[in-house]
C-alpha cells in the first residue's frame, strides 16, 4: 500500500482548512531517487501537503528526510516522479516553483563576516523582491533578532545563527516553508520559542513542512505526520487518528505486595512485572470490543491480588512510530 492512498481528506484540527475540496500546495508522485553506487534514498513516494497545513515528517537520521525536501526545493534531481508546488513544476517551472518556497536547512550555511540585516536583505533580493525594511524589520523582531540586526553572523550563538537561518528564508514571503531539523543542537527555550513561530506562521497562511526525528516536535506541532523509514513513506496520517487508530493504552496497577513471578491463573494476559516487582502492566488495544480489562482486574481479585492504584495511559507518539517501523523491519 501507498503511503498517498492512506491520506485521510478530514480538516486537521486546528488547522483552519477544508480537506475535502482542499487542492494540494504540494503535490508529488512516484518520487525516487537513487545515487551514485546504488545507494537508493527515496522509494517511489507519493503526498500531498494542503495549503495552510503544518505536516511533519517523522523519521531516524538517513531515512530520506532531508532528500526528499532537497528534491521538491530544486536542489537535487530526482531519479524518477514529479512535484508540483502551488502548481509549478518543479523541473520545468523552476523559477516560479522556486519563488513559492522557503527553506531552512539542517546545515547553517552563511557568511559568517556578513551582518544579520544585510544577509536577509540579500536573500530577498536573490528572489528578485524589492527592497521592503518593515517587512524585514518584522520578521528580524518576531525572531528575536531585531537587537542583533548590526551584529556579524559569527558573533551570535547557534540558536541565534538558526534564527537568521528561518529568516533569510522567510524574506521573500513563501507561501511554503521547509524546516529541515529546525532544532536539532538548540536549548529547549528556543524550541518552545520556533515552535510557537511556526503557528504563527501557520496562521498568517504559510504553509509548513518540518523533518524532525523528535517525536515531541511533531506530537507538539503538526496537524498530520508522515513516517519515513529507509527511504519509503510508511504511512501518512492524521495526528490524532494516527494515535487513535495506532495508539494503545497500558494499565499499571500498583501492588499492595510485590511480585516476583506472574501467577499461572494470570496467563491469559500479557503481563509484565515492573519496578522491583511493584507494578503489573498490561497493554491493551483501546478500540477493540475486548479490552480483556475487566476479566483481568476480576481474575487478580479472585486470586488474592491486591493493589493500592491502578492507572492508564495512551501510548505516545515515540512509541507508535518505533512500533511501526519495527513492524516494517519485521516484513522484510
Amino acid at each position: 500500500m501507498r503511503a498517498a492512498d492512506n491520506q485521510s481528506t478530514d480538516s486537521a484540527p486546528g488547522g483552519g482548512f477544508s480537506g475535502t475540496a482542499q487542492v494540494p500546495v504540494i503535490s508529488i508522485s512516484g518520487l525516487s531517487k537513487t545515487y551514485q553506487g546504488g545507494f537508493q534514498a527515496l522509494k517511489s513516494v507519493d503526498l500531498e501537503i494542503r495549503k495552510g497545513e503544518i505536516f511533519a515528517l517523522l523519521g531516524p537520521n538517513g531515512a530520506g528526510k532531508t532528500t526528499m525536501i532537497s528534491i521538491v526545493c530544486g536542489i537535487v534531481t530526482p531519479s524518477t516522479g514529479k512535484v508540483i508546488a502551488d502548481g509549478h513544476d518543479i523541473q520545468r517551472d523552476y523559477r516560479a516553483a522556486r519563488t513559492k518556497i522557503g527553506l531552512v536547512p539542517q546545515e547553517l550555511h552563511t557568511d559568517q563576516f556578513e551582518r544579520v540585516i544585510d544577509t536577509v536583505n540579500f536573500s530577498r533580493g536573490l528572489f528578485g523582491k524589492p527592497r521592503n525594511p518593515a517587512y524585514v524589520e518584522k520578521i528580524l523582531r518576531d525572531l528575536t533578532l531585531w537587537e542583533k540586526r548590526n551584529n556579524k553572523i559569527m558573533e551570535l550563538s547557534g540558536g541565534m545563527k538558526r534564527r537568521v537561518m528561518i529568516a533569510k528564508a522567510l524574506s521573500h514571503e513563501p507561501d511554503i516553508l521547509f524546516l529541515d531539523e529546525p532544532t536539532a543542537g538548540v536549548d529547549v527555550e528556543l524550541r518552545r520559542d520556533m515552535w510557537a513561530l511556526v503557528h504563527q506562521l501557520r496562521t498568517s497562511g504559510v504553509t509548513i513542512i518540518l523533518t524532525t526525528h523528535y517525536i515531541e516536535e511533531a506530537e507538539e506541532m503538526a496537524d498530520r505526520v508522515g513516517v519515513i523509514n529507509k527511504g519509503e513513506l510508511i504511512l501518512v496520517e492524521e495526528k490524532a487518528t494516527l494515535m487513535k487508530k495506532l495508539g494503545r493504552k497500558t494499565l499499571t496497577l500498583n501492588l499492595a505486595e510485590p511480585m516476583t513471578a506472574i501467577p499461572d491463573g494470570l496467563s491469559d494476559w500479557k503481563l509484565t512485572i515492573k519496578a522491583d516487582g511493584n507494578e503489573l502492566e498490561y497493554e491493551f488495544d483501546a478500540n477493540a470490543e475486548r479490552t480483556g480489562v475487566p476479566s483481568l482486574l476480576r481474575r487478580t481479585s479472585d486470586l488474592g491480588i491486591a493493589f493500592k492504584d491502578l492507572n492508564t495511559r495512551q501510548s505516545s507518539l515515540e512509541e507508535i512510530f518505533v512500533g511501526l517501523v519495527s513492524d516494517r523491519k519485521g516484513e522484510k
